[in-house]
């Protein structure tokens, strides 16, 4: 069975993946079939329906993944605005999203299509008349369509983790149609654009997102030339401040290069150009930007101009890094598990064979933690391992990863040391430990066993084993000495 954490990293990766693919759509349709094509192949569903909410209020089935069945059955069909109203009312209610168990259904009435699926007993199991719905809006909290799944991959209703998933998809989703059908208007304005410019003022000013035109020719180039009241509420500047200064001083490159990068894709592709930067705002704070950016051409003899669409992504960042940090961090101590630890050993196992230089991998196990659960329970046991934590961190060198494996079992990888170094550390963290522990009369002591991490190590399995050993024959001289 996956562990948490890795379940969670996978989750991630899913997120990213459909999210990017989601994004790459270049008008309206091309994002709900991204969206529902995003949840079969990245979100372990067998089948998705995207209904979109039309003016009248009623629903349309615009999009349809996973099953050719479903597609013919149900694609184009429309239905009245209060569709899901009475499955509503029978939903549980998952956050954002709605579940009707089959259980609840009035006996013997079915709406819509039905996967022919076997039925098992299990009590977890999905039912093929178990319906899973998520609502999608737009940024001002307006109803633009429903998603609904079908057919988890395991046959089991959905857990915790792939339904947060799910209901950050919805929410994305949402804000990629929004996004999108204002594109498309956007697009088809800017046919008109030479002959109208009384239009495009008004979809320009009265647009929910932030936009702003910039110069892309001539001698103001990068200059900002107008902005709409969105943008400066999101960004917390007056128009007097931001018109007529150079846009790309506002961004913070995360790589070397990544502003000049940007602007030369925008200028070879073709369509509008989506990016997520940080900003400055007024205040000194970053916050996260997305939106598209494209050239438009004013007419002849016009020089070009960037109209770019921005919304404040930044929430959705800070999920995203807290679902990394949930990854790659032990929930109990805070400290790398093993995941990390293996991203950092194989950076230092690449630095070792570019310098020659070795290191070590120590495996630390704690003698008589036990005791300490047995005796003051788990809850105080917990509190004793973070209070380890916490000295391990304190006693190892600044750049040296420690890591919680599980259990009381640690471990630390530290770079370019050897001899009466390694022993001086060794020591510092076998006294560390042995340190008596607050409110706990159980002298909990520790074994450790290394490994070289040499140019020619192998992987970090093969020196967890190797420090493993040495630690077993660690603690066997431990016994035979007491």
């Amino acid at each position: 069975m996956q562990k948490e954490p890795t379940v969670r990293m996978t989750a991630v990766r899913r997120l990213y993946e459909v999210s990017a693919r989601m994004g790459a759509g270049r008008s309206l349709s091309e994002t709900l079939q991204a969206v529902v094509d995003g949840v079969v192949d990245g979100l372990g569903f067998g089948i998705a329906v995207l209904n979109l909410r039309q003016a009248d209020g009623k629903f349309e089935v615009i999009a349809v993944a996973g099953s050719p069945e479903a597609k013919e059955a149900l694609l184009g069909t429309i239905s009245a605005a209060d569709i899901f109203d009475a499955e509503f009312a029978i939903a549980d209610k998952w956050g954002g999203l709605r579940f009707v168990p089959h259980e609840r259904l009035p006996e013997g009435e079915i709406v819509g299509w039905v996967p022919e699926i076997p039925v098992s007993s299990a009590p977890d199991a999905w039912h093929p008349l178990d319906a899973l719905f998520a609502p999608l809006h737009s940024p001002d909290g307006e109803l633009v369509g429903m998603l609904s799944v079908d057919l988890p991959e395991d046959q089991r209703r959905p857990g915790q983790i792939h339904r947060e998933l799910l209901e950050i998809f919805a929410t994305q989703a949402g804000l990629a149609i929004d996004k999108a059908r204002l594109t498309d208007a956007l697009l088809a304005e800017k046919a008109r654009l030479e002959a109208s410019e009384t239009t495009f003022r008004l979809v320009f000013e009265g647009a929910g997102n932030g936009m702003a035109t910039i110069a892309f020719d001539g001698p103001e180039a990068g200059r900002i030339l107008r902005v709409n009241d969105a943008f400066c509420h999101i960004t917390g500047y007056t128009p007097a401040q931001l018109v007529g200064t150079v846009f790309v001083d506002y961004l913070r490159d995360e790589t070397a290069g990544q502003t000049k990068q940007e602007i030369e894709q925008l200028s070879t592709g073709r369509g509008p150009y989506r990016f997520e930067r940080t900003f400055r705002r007024t205040d000194g704070n970053d916050i996260w930007l997305g939106g598209t950016a494209a050239i438009v051409n004013q007419g002849k003899d016009l020089p070009r101009i960037i109209l770019i669409q921005i919304d404040d992504v930044t929430a959705r960042k800070d999920e995203e890094r807290e679902l990394r940090h949930h990854a790659a961090h032990d929930p109990l101590t805070g400290l790398p598990n093993r995941r990390l630890l293996q991203h950092r050993f194989n950076a230092a196992l690449q630095r070792s064979r570019q310098s020659g230089r070795r290191g070590v991998l120590l495996f630390c196990d704690l003698n008589h933690f036990k005791q300490v659960n047995d005796q003051y329970g788990h809850e105080e046991g917990d509190r004793a391992l973070r209070e380890i934590a916490d000295r391990l961190l304190t006693e190892v060198r600044h750049g040296d990863t420690v890591a919680r494996l599980g259990g009381d079992e640690f471990a630390i990888l530290a770079e370019d040391i050897d001899g009466d170094d390694l022993d001086v550390l060794m020591r510092r963290i076998d006294e560390s430990i042995r340190q008596p522990l607050e409110g706990i009369d159980v002298r909990v002591t520790a074994s450790i066993g290394t490994a070289v991490v040499s140019p020619y190590a192998a992987d970090l399995d093969e020196l967890l084993r190797t420090a493993d050993n040495a630690m077993y024959e660690a603690k066997r001289r431990y016994r035979a000495n007491r």
